[in-house]
């Protein structure tokens, strides 16, 4: 059975790269714009992983952990965001967040941070 990913980014390249790269990995992606759209498409799924980005429109990437944390739900995240150092240490108190990747990110990293987490690597 395939790994599903969720990838939640306001911006459209960066939704399409990082979702053609993982398809083309052998996962299965799911894309939201929104905190609020990833929160929807997590209630009515399963994720393995979340590439959640930092910076979102109506619900911001805390909010979606915060939220995350509130329901028990698991789900490891890689948070994106040009920020990397101020988020670090904010970031912390979140056990989902496995990774904090600093944008623009190098796309060969962020596939050997992915395969690590779910145990693909190769």
């Amino acid at each position: 059975m395939k790994k599903e990913i969720l990838i939640v980014d306001d911006q459209p390249g960066i939704r399409l790269l990082l979702q053609e790269v993982f398809e083309n990995s052998g996962y299965h992606v799911v894309t939201a714009k929104t905190g609020k759209e990833a929160l929807d498409k997590i209630h009515s799924g399963t994720f393995d992983l979340m590439m959640l980005d930092y910076k979102l429109p109506v619900v911001d990437g805390v909010k979606v952990l915060q939220q995350l944390e509130l329901e028990e739900i698991n789900i490891p995240a890689i948070v994106m965001s040009g920020l990397v150092e101020e988020l670090v240490k904010e970031l912390a108190n979140y056990p989902n967040v496995k990774e904090v990747v600093g944008k623009p990110f190098n796309i060969n990293s962020i596939c050997t941070i992915v395969n690590k987490l779910l145990g693909c690597e190769s």
